[in-house]
């Protein structure tokens, strides 16, 4: 198992606010030095990495416990939307963990008949969607449309609403909600 030392280094000086100079002044050796490990150009001694967190502060132990936080996710593939409804209606979901996040992107699928229920859906935030194929009913507070493919739909989600497939082939949606509701 290799560890990525300058990557961690780079990370915890700059999270600490302070610059190659500053640290490498700190830990009494030189900013070429500081540079050369955070390139992994270089590999310091135990000792010399003990010196150089002594800067920051950080001990050697919590240095090699600490994982940089990881670019999230940009780009995905068809099979990597997350399936997160049930029955007669697909909510696959951009993203698997929406921790943090304020925007929830969805493709729905509702099979004809299927609704989201009797009772209307009441929410704090905002909602959308673009019909890619099939007839959706929508209905917000007492107003009511059969939405086809390229229709669209832009509300606050605290209206009561709700959705049905109505015709004889599955709907499709592609929908965004903030904050994410699922």
């Amino acid at each position: 198992m290799s560890v990525d030392i300058g990557n961690r280094l780079r990370h915890l000086r700059m999270a600490h606010k302070l610059s190659q100079r500053e640290l490498a002044k700190r830990a009494g050796v030189t900013n070429s030095t500081i540079s050369l490990i955070e390139s992994n150009a270089s590999n310091p001694s135990v000792g010399a990495l003990k010196r150089i967190l002594d800067g920051i502060p950080i001990g050697l132990a919590e240095f090699f416990a600490f994982e940089p936080e990881r670019p999230r996710q940009a780009f995905y593939a068809a099979d990597e939307l997350i399936e997160i409804g049930k029955g007669a209606i697909s909510y696959r979901q951009v993203g698997e963990n929406l921790f943090g996040r304020s925007l929830q992107i969805l493709k729905e699928c509702y099979q004809p008949g299927a609704d989201t229920g009797k009772v209307p859906l009441v929410h704090e935030g905002e909602e959308g969607g673009i019909v890619l194929s099939g007839r959706l009913e929508v209905t917000v507070d007492d107003e009511r449309r059969i939405l086809g493919p390229g229709d669209a739909y832009y509300f606050e989600s605290r209206r009561p609403h709700r959705f049905r497939c109505v015709g004889p082939v599955p709907c499709e949606v592609i929908s965004a909600c903030t904050p994410p509701t699922f």
